[in-house]
């Protein structure tokens, strides 16, 4: 059996879903409650079952009022609790028999058997007429994927952003920089997109044999801070968290688990960095998205800006 990996979901003993939100998943899986069993609940699985969607913050009250011992940093299930895995790769072709456009978004890219998959709701099956397309791309063939959807919309075949998309998507992140930084940084991510009318993600994962170098443990928290900094290395700058090595006199690595600044730099940019201080060894990480709005926590390119 594949090892529970970002992204896939997970059913326990008494129904609830949730959405895999971490690598070191050996000893409890790392996940965020998602689908709540519930008679009146609008969301509709294949089987008939009903479920109520729960946001991050009515989640985590969920789960220290009925399930305490699964609270962490995030909801901790352990492996002999889990009745069922959800796997994106896995069910591809069941979502696309579902769904015309999730198929035909499908059709438009060239990428390896198993390499790509859709998360979320469609991978419940419990999607609706709102439900964004989450597809998922493993390892190298993101990289791909990400110039290809480039090629893609320079070609016509999907559709650039619109001006109004992009303001749903800001109003969705809310995030600590102005609208006009936001789409400067995200207008070459090439990772997010219009299509029939739906916004998709391209969500990276890693593939099985990356998964343990993956970042994991919290450090010792010395404080908020500020930094300016040379980025080395932005090879996994797309993950969850989004890692982006640096050049610092004291900080080894910058963190975010805010998707908001996934892809944020390139190597051998200028960031500027505002989040928390972790101590880890004998380094330190700057971790931005320490809450789920990520309240004074931001990462810029400053060389983008400067060319913007």
């Amino acid at each position: 059996m594949t090892p529970i990996r970002l992204r896939d979901f997970v059913e326990d003993r008494d129904g609830l879903i949730y959405a895999v939100s971490a690598y070191d998943n050996a000893e409890r899986v790392g996940c965020v409650l998602r689908y709540v069993p519930d008679p009146a609940g609008k969301r509709v699985d294949p089987a008939g079952r009903h479920f109520s969607k729960l946001d991050f913050g009515p989640a985590f009250e969920y789960i220290r009022e009925h399930k305490p011992e699964y609270l962490d940093d995030l909801h901790r299930v352990p492996p002999a609790d889990i009745v069922r895995v959800y796997k994106p790769d896995e069910r591809i072709d069941w979502i696309a028999s579902r769904d015309e456009r999730v198929k035909r978004l499908l059709s438009l890219f060239d990428l390896p058997a198993g390499s790509v998959g859709c998360t979320g709701s469609r991978l419940l099956g419990v999607e609706n007429g709102a439900s964004d397309i989450d597809l998922v791309v493993y390892g190298p063939a993101w990289f791909s994927a990400q110039a290809q959807l480039k090629r893609l919309v320079a070609a016509g075949k999907v559709p650039a952003m619109s001006e109004e998309m992009w303001r749903k998507v800001y109003t969705k992140r809310v995030p600590e920089i102005s609208f006009d930084a936001f789409v400067l940084h995200e207008g070459r991510k090439w990772n997010r997109g219009e299509f029939g009318g739906t916004y998709f993600d391209l969500l990276y994962t890693r593939a099985y044999d990356a998964l343990a170098s993956a970042p994991a443990g919290k450090g010792r928290v010395l404080g908020r801070a500020t930094i300016e900094a040379t980025v080395t290395d932005a090879s996994h700058a797309f993950d969850a968290p989004a890692v982006y090595e640096v050049e610092h006199e004291t900080v080894s690595r910058v963190i975010s688990f805010t998707h908001t600044y996934s892809g944020q730099a390139l190597a051998g940019e200028t960031i500027e960095a505002q989040g928390v201080l972790e101590q880890h060894g004998d380094t330190q990480w700057l971790i931005v998205g320490t809450t789920r709005e990520a309240k004074g926590e931001y990462i810029l390119s400053k060389t983008l800006m400067e060319q913007g």
